[in-house]
């Protein structure tokens, strides 16, 4: 192994105690560690160039959810760069490298550095949540209970935010951007909170609203008056964001073994990259729905694989005997479900959401009022008018019962 540079010098100067070898100094994660941030943020940003030239040229419209996503992006670039910066310094290096090896200035830079990317951090997540609550507000319509969910989330997640920034700021008193090491000199003498305190909190925090964030979906699938099948469809679109619960708790985990090991700077190059995937994974599982209009075909073809084996108890689920019950459901059913459900439509959708579909509870409304009427039914029937529907259908006939239209075009 090739010792640095660094260290020879500070063993040449005597600051390295003879129980510690210059091989254990010269140790090191950051080249790995770089390569596994580069790669995020390239993938993450070819996906939003590729989101923003689906809404702006196919779907032909900017919403507030890709403003914000753009903003993360932003603060997601410039906390690469600081990652980078303070994994090069020797911020995850061992203990005794940043002990011995460095200098307090650099010590002192590095904790300052640190200081003002977990700031970028904390606000590029609390972005990236609300761009997904912006998203979810343009599925719903109003009076609704995911609409109702949306507006309660939101000042949840400022909720959520205040404290770990406050955290953050407010760690040390005086107020500073360094957290000095017990064997850090400086002139001053700060009152601060324990490292791994503060991070755990925010960490803590961070994992209930990403919990948080991708259960409003998870409840909407789940409550959709529709056949397995359709559900497992957008499940798939969704999926994504089971991925963020699981990088925001592995960093809790991270961060409890960085406070309370004797080593714990050796995990903070594993913990920069938990943190860099977390923003990532964010923006993607975010992102994911606004592609659909890029790669419709792709999107049919894997809902259809993954949902091939259910189609028999989907059929079941549509078939005569069970008329009343999907009946009744699509009456109960809001107008979430039909925007959700006319976007997951395998097909050629012009852009990954259809505001303009027709109401399937006025259907519902005019085949009750042809039960008793049929004469009236059958002569609009007869008529020249051409009505356009992207959702179910459900007619009933002079016998009584209630037939559920597969979803397509028709013309009636």
């Amino acid at each position: 192994m090739t010792i640095p540079d660094d260290i020879l010098a500070a063993d040449a100067a005597g600051r390295i105690p003879s129980g510690v070898t210059l091989e254990y100094l010269a140790q090191s994660r950051d080249s790995s560690a770089i390569v596994g941030i580069i790669f995020m943020i390239c993938f993450t940003g070819l996906l939003m160039i590729i989101r923003l030239y689906a809404r702006a040229f196919i779907v032909k419209k900017i919403g507030l959810d890709d403003a914000l996503a753009v903003v993360t992006l932003m603060l997601y670039i410039a906390f690469v760069i600081l990652s980078i910066i303070l994994i090069n310094l020797g911020s995850g290096r061992h203990i005794e490298y940043i002990q011995y090896v460095l200098s307090l200035p650099t010590v002192r830079q590095t904790e300052v550095l640190d200081f003002i990317a977990h700031i970028l951090y904390t606000t590029a997540l609390f972005l990236c949540r609300l761009s997904g609550l912006a998203f979810y507000f343009r599925l719903t319509a109003r009076s609704t209970k995911l609409h109702l969910s949306i507006i309660i989330a939101a000042p949840l997640l400022f909720a959520a935010y205040l404290p770990q920034l406050f955290l953050l700021i407010f760690h040390c008193k005086p107020v500073t951007g360094l957290w000095p090491y017990e064997w850090q000199v400086e002139p001053k003498t700060y009152n601060c909170l324990s490292w791994g305190l503060v991070y755990s909190v925010n960490s803590g925090l961070s994992l209930a609203c990403d919990i948080l964030m991708f259960a409003i979906p998870a409840a909407l699938i789940k409550g959709l008056h529709v056949s397995l099948e359709k559900k497992i469809k957008l499940s798939i679109v969704m999926f994504p964001g089971i991925l963020v619960i699981i990088i925001s708790a592995i960093r809790v985990w991270l961060v409890a073994e960085g406070q309370w090991d004797s080593d714990g700077s050796w995990a903070y190059n594993p913990m920069m990259c938990v943190e860099n995937a977390e923003i990532a994974a964010t923006l993607i599982a975010l992102s994911v729905p606004a592609l659909k209009p890029v790669f419709g075909n792709l999107f049919a073809h894997l809902t259809e694989y993954t949902s091939s084996h259910t189609r028999s108890r989907s059929t079941k689920l549509h078939s005569l005997g069970h008329s009343k019950t999907i009946a009744s459901g699509a009456v109960s059913s809001n107008r979430d479900s039909k925007r959700l459900i006319n976007w997951s439509k395998i097909g050629k959708d012009d852009y990954e959401m259809m505001p303009s579909e027709i109401s399937v509870s006025r259907d519902v409304r005019g085949a009750s009022r042809a039960s008793d009427h049929s004469g009236e039914v059958e002569s609009r029937a007869r008529s020249p008018v051409i009505r356009v529907t992207n959702e179910i259908t459900i007619n009933r006939g002079h016998d009584g019962v209630v037939r559920v239209e597969k979803p397509g075009s028709r013309e009636s």
